[in-house]
């Protein structure tokens, strides 16, 4: 599965760029049409061509980029506010749960969360906001649907919904929340929903309305199959005659529909999360006319779909959906009234990021992207202004960065500066690191031995080397799950893995056993100098998706660390899709991986290794497959907790479970840095949220007049 962060790309930079794909232009040295040279069109680049654009299952950072500029979920991050703080989208207020005992008895909010029978959160839409055009909307002089009865004829030669002659919006009500919330349970979606698992326990009925889905599925396709006899296939049957749930057929008390412009979702026990999961795509709202659009099969042969053509009500919509090459959007000129926030944290004002207050938003025309697979062609053309940010990795770091070893005091290179280039930065929340598949034979399991050798591979793998060498010293080594800056992150001796580490008291950090002792480990596991008992050396293969720029130097590096306890290195690397599907199915041994959180609480950390999100058995957020008992128990525990000693307590403790097993080594949290031109407006890192471009502005004028004095034919 795609998470926030896809396999590891240690070597790219943030935004990775190459050549531009030819465009007409009438000026020579000038990629893009002179039509757009004065309009307020933001240049970005993408690496990952994104597979799913339903936001039911998407669940990367490389297709959120994207789906963030046309849905809207109930709730947003502040742009501007540290520590993050969720406030309204398109609803009027972030709701407070209201608590009930088992008789239906009002509860306190701190009430014990045992005497807890019932949490409802009542959402309050906002009136007025509609929908992008779409032929799902459109209706003949009739009042039916235009087009919710194609045939084949009626869509020959159709690609896309942009080809259906007639369009319509509708207003955005509460049913269409609910109609999403019921489609995450769905079980013939393209995949399925990657949260599911986590949501289950606490929304009421929502694993009994998805099993009831799943047993209809079963029901028709096995009816279906004693109908055909040997004449059935699945896929086949099913691409001509497509399963249409009735999803009001059973019933989901945990989601309610209130009148137009309200609805409620019902818990079973406290889940205070639950606000940072409805801040996120998957509870963006979908009309029932699209899933009818949609579901057709005259459209899905020609694979029109919702997974790649989304339907929304966001600031911008989409234009150009060419995953592999080019995709854009282009400003929705019927956005309802949203202004750019007039107060922030205490830096904003002198840092002129207030000075947009009270603007509509949004501000820019359109937004393009281009598919790029290298990064110093990319960097060259962020020189000539043809790509309006750029990210900051290997290629381009010395260049770009001064930076003394605090990120605090990292300024813009002096070439840079002269050119009116902008440094952002931010300590980041993301964590990169390794994994075992913990279902391996050889490199997963719970016995002695299995995590002896864990730990000596542990010991062997200089951490510090790799964020010298390929982050340039952007970061720093986790000894645990929680980076710094959440509640829950344990720092000194009390934090430290000790089985890897031991505490250095001259230099108050932890530092790693020594390789003598890895080696011991590695021998105590039954590999001594790397070979096992059958007298075959010891071979690890590690999958990955490094294919940049620099790849080759990375694998060396990663060879000598191995080689230190004799150990083998086969690398499996392929394209992130591949690499994905290859997770899915448990087939992966070592690899490289990392996240970027959903919302600023430790669970989102912690999740990752809780046994019920297991990739493999329940398509969950756990790619390392990780199941331990008591770190799950523990893990329950701590769910519903306010941030207090006792989560802390609890935490502390996971996390020496954790490192005792050790399913993940050399784990890194990352700083993230952004360079800008000077004619964007309104920059600012906000690792939690994927609509920000709506804040963004740009002179078009100034970036012309710098266009045309660094390329002079």
């Amino acid at each position: 599965m795609r998470y926030r962060l896809l396999g590891l790309l240690l070597l790219a930079p943030t935004a990775a760029i190459v050549l531009l794909p030819p465009l007409v232009s009438d000026r020579p040295n000038e990629p893009y049409p002179s039509s757009e040279s004065r309009l307020k069109v933001l240049y970005q680049p993408f690496s990952y061509e994104p597979q799913e654009f339903d936001p039911a299952v998407s669940y990367s950072a490389g297709e959120s980029i994207f789906l963030g500029h046309v849905y809207e979920p109930p709730f947003q991050y502040h742009y501007l506010k540290r520590p993050y703080v969720l406030e309204p989208l398109t609803c009027r207020e972030v709701p407070e749960g209201q608590y009930f005992d088992a008789a239906g008895k009002p509860l306190p909010p701190d009430a014990d969360p045992e005497q807890v029978a019932r949490v409802t959160y009542e959402i309050r839409l906002k009136e007025g906001i509609r929908y992008h055009p779409h032929p799902c909307f459109a209706k003949k002089p009739d009042g039916t649907y235009a087009y919710h009865a194609v045939t084949d004829a009626d869509v020959d030669g159709f690609r896309t919904p942009d080809d259906f002659p007639i369009k319509d919006t509708r207003e955005l009500v509460a049913a269409d929340y609910v109609h999403q919330i019921k489609r995450l349970c769905i079980p013939n979606l393209q995949k399925p929903c990657p949260i599911l698992s986590t949501l289950e326990p606490y929304i009421d009925g929502m694993r009994e309305y998805a099993a009831a889905l799943q047993q209809e599925l079963a029901d028709i396709r096995a009816r279906r199959e004693r109908e055909l006899g040997l004449a059935y296939i699945q896929e086949t049957d099913e691409l001509n005659r497509p399963i249409d749930f009735d999803l009001e057929k059973h019933p989901f008390p945990g989601v309610e529909v209130v009148d137009r412009h309200t609805f409620r979702i019902h818990l079973k026990k406290p889940y205070p999360q639950i606000l940072y999961w409805m801040a996120m795509n998957f509870f963006a709202p979908i009309p029932w006319e699209a899933t009818a659009f949609y579901r057709q099969a005259p459209l899905i042969r020609r694979n029109i779909s919702l997974n790649r053509h989304p339907v929304g009500t966001g600031p911008f919509r989409a234009e150009t959906l060419m995953r592999n090459r080019l995709i854009s959007f282009v400003r929705n000129p019927d956005f309802r009234e949203e202004r750019y926030p007039d107060e922030g944290a205490d830096d904003d004002r002198a840092n002129g990021l207030l000075e947009a207050a009270g603007r509509r938003l949004p501000m820019l025309d359109k937004i393009v992207y281009f598919r790029e697979r290298e990064s110093t062609p990319t960097w060259i053309k962020f020189l000539q202004g043809y790509y309006d940010t750029s990210g900051v990795g290997t290629t381009n770091f010395d260049q770009s960065v001064k930076f003394a070893g605090e990120l605090e005091a990292a300024t813009v290179g002096d070439d840079l500066k002269e050119k009116g280039v902008r440094l952002r930065s931010s300590k980041g929340l993301s964590i990169h690191y390794y994994a075992f598949n913990m279902l391996d034979p050889v490199f997963g399991g719970y016995s002695e031995n299995q995590r002896k050798l864990r730990h000596a591979i542990a010991i062997a793998m200089d951490t510090e080397e790799l964020l010298q060498v390929f982050q340039n010293g952007m970061g720093v080594e986790l000894q645990g799950l929680v980076p710094e800056g959440i509640f829950g992150h344990q720092g000194g001796p009390e934090g430290m893995n000790e089985h890897v580490f031991e505490w250095d008291a001259a230099r108050g950090r932890p530092r790693r056993k020594s390789i003598e002792h890895a080696r011991r480990l590695l021998a105590e596991a039954g590999y001594p100098g790397g070979v096992g008992r059958d007298g075959q050396p010891l071979v690890v293969h590690f999958d990955n998706t490094n294919t940049g720029g620099g790849a080759d130097a990375y694998f060396r590096w990663l060879h000598r660390q191995f080689a230190k306890l004799g150990i083998a290195v086969v690398n499996r690397t392929t394209d992130p899709n591949s690499f994905n599907a290859k997770a899915e199915e448990g087939k992966v041994q070592m690899f490289a991986y990392g996240w970027l959180p959903d919302y600023p609480d430790p669970e989102n950390y912690l999740f990752l290794l809780y046994g019920p999100n297991s990739l493999v058995q329940h398509y969950g957020p756990n790619p390392a497959n990780y199941r331990n008992d008591e770190y799950d128990r523990l893990f329950r525990q701590m769910l519903t907790l306010p941030n207090s000693p006792e989560r802390q307590r609890i935490i502390a403790r996971m996390q020496k479970v954790f490192q005792q097993d050790l399913p993940w080594f050399s784990m890194r949290q990352q700083a993230s840095l952004s360079l800008s031109h000077q004619w964007v407006k309104n920059g600012k890192i906000n690792v939690m949220a994927w609509n920000t471009n709506k804040y963004l502005d740009l002179d078009a004028e100034l970036r012309e007049r710098y266009r045309k004095a660094e390329n002079r034919p």
